[in-house]
């Protein structure tokens, strides 16, 4: 049982921080069920949060297996029970004699294919008929020692759509930001400069890219390429798609890029954090989605990640809110309007709506990103930095996408 001791150190101050999973209602419902109304969450008895926070990882893990029933045809879980794409397998930097280590094993080399900008080589690898993806990973390990075998796993969006709000009111746009900002997410019907599918069917508008890019918009962002990794796809999200739109994105030479998904530690996925890194990149995501007892988000965790939690209306951390490996910013993620796939006003909450935020703050900086950005962080609960604001609060205006 984790204790309130153990859920208050991990949530850092009487409120922790979580981004919505695309099924929003059941986290609401979690959440307001616990912490009373969404709009204000405050919790009159800390020793409930342990319990809010076990029922929190506990839904992700019967939403996770549901995912998988419903799926089935083209997804399955791996060896560390993460959903992933049915009857493939990556294997990173594979070798030149790879099609002759795998003769009769019964699996079948689909594809060799080079990420050029970002250095990756890989090869799609179909299972043998029969064999579970998690008994295929280590069938294939011992069949290609020493090499880098990982099951494409699939990442979700971050966050959800709360309610239909009223038209906005006029108001003074923010200042233009003249630097541009990669969106990895779903397709969008907001204004973007370029937009591309890495996934069956896309690229699709659909709500949550949409919202994205319409607060990236809000908060002065002008120049957007997006990468659209789900389409149509019921597999979309997977660690390949994400690989290849970032290395769309590093080609294109962009800055910044934000990526509000989150998943498991997948290998190519970290490969592809890295290089687009090494190639001057910074990357911004939210840190999780389940509540604090759910395990660290990815890509967030990854190292020089900006990992960014939300905070509500009164700057308090989102009750629900996961965690990553480390906290770098907070920014507004709840009592945030977006625009949806069409064109509606809503209200939107996550974590997943405040890593454009700061990916828009990281684009105005210039330069040094992180110098920059802690000058302008306001420091919020304890003094100095903590694992609820991390370094403090940016675009603690931005709270209205266009």
């Amino acid at each position: 049982m984790i204790t309130t001791a153990a859920v208050l150190a991990l949530m850092g101050a009487p409120l922790g921080a979580q981004v919505l999973t695309p099924a929003a209602g059941e986290v609401l419902g979690t959440v307001t069920g616990v912490a009373g109304r969404i709009g204000a969450p405050v919790l009159d008895d800390l020793a409930r949060l342990p319990q809010m926070a076990e029922e929190l990882a506990r839904r992700r893990v019967d939403r996770l297996a549901r995912l998988v029933r419903q799926q089935r045809r083209a997804v399955e879980t791996d060896e560390e029970g993460q959903p992933a794409r049915r009857g493939v397998l990556l294997v990173i930097d594979p070798p030149q004699d790879l099609e002759q280590s795998l003769e009769g094993t019964g699996f079948r080399v689909a594809g060799r294919e080079r990420l050029a900008d970002i250095g990756l080589a890989l090869a799609q690898v179909e299972t043998p008929a029969g064999l579970t993806l998690a008994r295929a990973q280590e069938r294939l390990r011992k069949a290609l020692p020493g090499a880098s075998v990982t099951a494409d796993n699939l990442l979700f969006p971050g966050g959800g759509r709360a309610a239909m709000v009223p038209p906005a009111k006029a108001s003074a746009p923010a200042p233009s930001i003249a630097g541009r900002v990669g969106v990895i997410d779903g397709g969008a019907a907001g204004q973007v400069d370029e937009q591309r599918g890495f996934a069956t069917g896309a690229p699709l508008a659909g709500n949550h890219g949409s919202a994205v890019v319409s607060l990236l918009h809000g908060a002065g962002v002008r120049r957007i390429l997006l990468a659209d990794v789900y389409g149509a796809d019921p597999a979309g999200g997977n660690a390949l798609a994400i690989a290849r739109a970032f290395d769309w994105l590093v080609g294109k030479g962009v800055p910044v890029i934000t990526i509000s998904l989150v998943g498991p530690a997948n290998p190519l996925l970290a490969r592809a954090v890295a290089a687009a890194q090494r190639r001057g990149a910074t990357v911004v995501a939210p840190v999780g989605n389940d509540g604090p007892a759910a395990p660290p988000a990815y890509p967030a965790s990854f190292p020089g990640v900006l990992a960014v939690t939300g905070v509500d209306g009164r700057n308090r951390p989102l009750i629900e809110a996961g965690r990553a490996l480390h906290l770098d910013y907070a920014a507004p993620g709840g009592d945030v309007q977006a625009a949806d796939a069409r064109g509606r006003r809503v209200t939107v909450r996550g974590t997943s709506f405040a890593a454009p935020l700061v990916a828009a703050r990281a684009a105005a900086a210039g330069g040094n990103v992180r110098q920059a950005l802690d000058r302008e962080a306001v420091d919020l609960g304890r003094k100095g930095p903590d694992e609820s604001y991390g370094r403090g609060l940016l675009c603690g205006t931005c709270r209205r996408g266009l």
